[in-house]
């Protein structure tokens, strides 16, 4: 299927929810029932894309969401190239990615439309989200560097150790809305427009970091990264991981590695040093996870 022509995208809903997924059946049928019982007032299409998955998760969404276009791929193509795909077989100036194991509260869809609305200079927006237990997730933050991307994983780590202190920074880092360097693609609002403008998602990103890319490129064009509280999502973070952690594993640092040869290639070779150290160096001919 090609994707979809002006004019239909001119007669499209407003919104497109574009939602990738790999053996996450449990997760996406909680995803997909909060979608139904959220009603949002924004007129949306929902777009789902099968990353290859074996748990019966195509069949869920074809049995349970007939009204979603599902989109059955024969094998993983990661999640970059799956998202772009989602965007090009969908219509309306908005779109939002929605991981699958991310639930979206009633009205918090909508919420988070209204900030990016209301803010012309944003091309992107992010809202709050939270784990399950309710732990905070810092889900902004500055650009990937060797110090910044240090600086994020302390403070994820003191954050999801719910100690006192920790957890009450975070609850104010989170509090107000702010103009960040990214924002967690999790939950990633986008103007369509935008999106195209930078060519949608870098797809040499096969897992991780092409969130963190795209908004870069937004950033580059002038445009600004809204992160705004006033909207919330539960995150089960991880639920693809989980089912084959040392492929997921393999495939951060496969990003990692590509995100550093593009925007930090100075630092290259010290961060393959470093892996090799730790024995976590991809091998040059491993496969993309299944």
């Amino acid at each position: 299927m090609s994707g979809i022509e002006a004019g239909d995208r001119a007669a499209a809903p407003r919104l497109a929810i574009v939602i990738v997924s790999f053996n996450t059946r449990r997760r996406l049928e909680a995803c997909l029932r909060a979608l139904g019982d959220a009603a949002s007032v924004i007129p949306h299409e929902i777009v789902v894309i099968d990353n290859g998955s074996t748990d019966g998760s195509p069949d869920a969404v074809a049995a349970g969401w007939p009204e979603a276009h599902l989109v059955r791929l024969g094998a993983n193509t990661g999640f970059a190239h799956a998202a772009n795909l989602g965007m090009r077989r969908s219509g309306g100036e908005l779109v939002l990615l929605l991981n699958s194991d991310a639930v979206a509260p009633p009205g918090s869809i909508d919420r988070l439309v209204a900030a990016l609305d209301a803010d012309e200079t944003a091309a992107v927006a992010g809202p709050r989200i939270v784990a399950p237990d309710g732990t905070l997730e810092l889900s902004f933050g500055r650009m990937i560097s060797p110090w910044n991307e240090l600086r994020q994983k302390v403070i994820a780590r003191a954050a999801s150790s719910r100690l006192p202190l920790a957890a009450r920074w975070t609850a104010r880092r989170t509090a107000q809305p702010r103009y960040v360097d990214w924002v967690s693609g999790a939950c990633l609002l986008a103007r369509r427009r935008d999106a195209e403008a930078v060519g949608l998602l870098d797809e040499r990103f096969f897992l991780y970091t092409e969130d963190v890319d795209f908004c870069a490129a937004l950033r580059a064009r002038g445009r600004r990264v809204l992160f705004t509280p006033a909207a919330e999502i539960v995150h089960a973070r991880g639920s693809s991981r989980k089912t084959d952690p040392a492929a997921a594993q393999a495939a951060y640092r496969r990003s990692h590695l590509a995100f550093y040869a593009k925007h930090h290639p100075r630092w290259l070779p010290l961060l393959r040093a470093w892996l090799r150290v730790r024995g976590e160096l991809p091998r040059p001919d491993s496969a993309a996870p299944p």
